[in-house]
């Protein structure tokens, strides 16, 4: 009877566990909504918002700012976007493991050092040997647009001091709820697109096009890392999201498998006993 006891134990502790992460799930798609509705609101205007830099940029002169200039890239930082907590799958370590591997193959030439963003990447980069430059965590949960000017100005800075040379961003781009991609994107110097024309009309620039110009890449550079964020924010949940239904499901497997276990070791227990009345009735 004692293997029965372990055995409606463990069916009583998975199913236990089974509602945790059934409620996980549903949390997940919840905040998975809300996180896709920000990232489809966010990525027109960024994607206005360099348009217009661009124009701009063309009205200028060549070399018009030193965050368009480009220059040979010997020193660099990558901004390494996790999450905050785990649960969620391959999400934190597929962000780790290509950090990795930029580090081996493409960095490999050149100084390197990090900043990273969240918990889990914080407590990863703990064990690596590259200098970090800044750690932060919760930027989402206090004001966005304030934690985005903590991370990107401070390196902007730096660039313009001609102290770093490139600065470039890895994080889960969101595709669908079970797909992320784990993109490496070049947020320093801008990148602008060499297609856009100067438009055909003069603009007045107010107090003056340099002021202007600057003001925009500024706005630009946390505009593009505010998308990212929410990108790795959409991408976290839903990842979560996969991963807690995967559990839930994996959890109906174990219950079932221990339930025709149960059944198999009741139906034993019940054979034996019926075997020793048999035999004593005999005996007699």
């Amino acid at each position: 009877m004692a293997n029965l006891r372990d055995i409606r134990r463990r069916i009583n502790s998975v199913k236990n566990t089974q509602k945790i992460t059934s409620a996980m799930k549903m949390v997940a798609a919840a905040k998975l909504r809300r996180a896709q509705e920000a990232v489809v609101a966010a990525r027109p205007y960024a994607k206005s918002m360099r348009e217009l830099v661009a124009r701009v940029a063309a009205c200028a002169e060549e070399e018009a700012h030193p965050l368009l200039v480009g220059r040979e890239e010997r020193r660099s930082v990558i901004i390494v976007v996790t999450a905050d907590r785990g649960l969620c799958g391959g999400y934190n370590s597929n962000v780790i493991n290509e950090m990795r591997r930029q580090l081996e193959d493409s960095f490999s030439d050149r100084a390197a050092s990090l900043v990273v963003v969240g918990r889990r990447g914080v407590d990863a980069v703990k064990r690596e040997t590259v200098p970090i430059d800044g750690t932060h965590t919760h930027v989402l949960e206090e004001d966005a647009m304030r934690s985005v000017a903590n991370i990107v100005d401070p390196l902007v800075d730096r660039f313009v001091r001609d102290e770093i040379d490139a600065v470039h961003v890895l994080y889960n781009e969101f595709r669908s709820a079970i797909v992320q991609d784990v993109t490496l994107e070049q947020l320093l110097p801008v990148a602008l697109d060499e297609e856009v024309e100067a438009p055909p009309v003069d603009y007045i620039y107010e107090p003056s096009q340099a002021h202007v110009l600057e003001t925009l890449l500024k706005r630009d550079l946390r505009i593009q890392m505010h998308r990212v964020l929410h990108e790795a924010a959409a991408s976290e949940h839903g990842a979560r999201m996969t991963a807690m239904d995967s559990a839930t499901n994996n959890a109906s497997d174990v219950i079932d498998r221990l339930t025709l276990q149960y059944n198999r070791a009741r139906q034993d227990t019940i054979t034996a006993e019926m075997l020793e009345i048999i035999g004593g009735a005999e005996a007699l």
